[in-house]
């Protein structure tokens, strides 16, 4: 039970720490791009790996790597975690799979959430 507290904490904290830094950034750039979601991607990414290293040398406690890893990053960002497993592929020398993580979790990631939009519109005819 104390693991989903942990999880919901990490959770609550990741998703008020995403909403302020995308809409900050989002603000000072001022722009049709969106620079605010690539910021909180690009850092979520960045935070990922330095954790993740840590890791490694055994420095996080197991529920410390819950509330961080799944809880806290996974709030800000699910991008994360694609970084991550993305980097574990190469790691492990699965470049085909690497690859096709990278082109799958992009080109249909980008295409079902299009498929969605135009569902939803087609359902609800706004």
């Amino acid at each position: 039970m104390f693991k989903y507290l942990l999880l919901g904490i990490g959770g609550a904290v990741g998703t008020v720490c995403r909403y302020v830094a995308q809409g900050a950034v989002q603000r000072i750039t001022d722009a049709v791009f969106p620079w605010g979601t690539l910021a909180v991607n690009l850092s979520g990414s960045l935070v990922i790996g330095f954790l993740w290293g840590m890791h490694e040398a055994e420095v996080i406690s197991p529920n410390m790597r819950i509330f961080l890893f799944i809880g806290l990053l996974g709030g800000y960002t699910t991008f994360s975690a694609f970084s991550l497993e993305s980097i574990n592929l190469i790691r492990e020398g699965e470049i085909k799979y690497f690859v096709l993580n990278m082109l799958a979790s992009n080109i249909l990631g980008v295409a079902l959430a299009f498929g969605g939009f135009i569902l939803s519109k087609n359902i609800f005819r706004l």
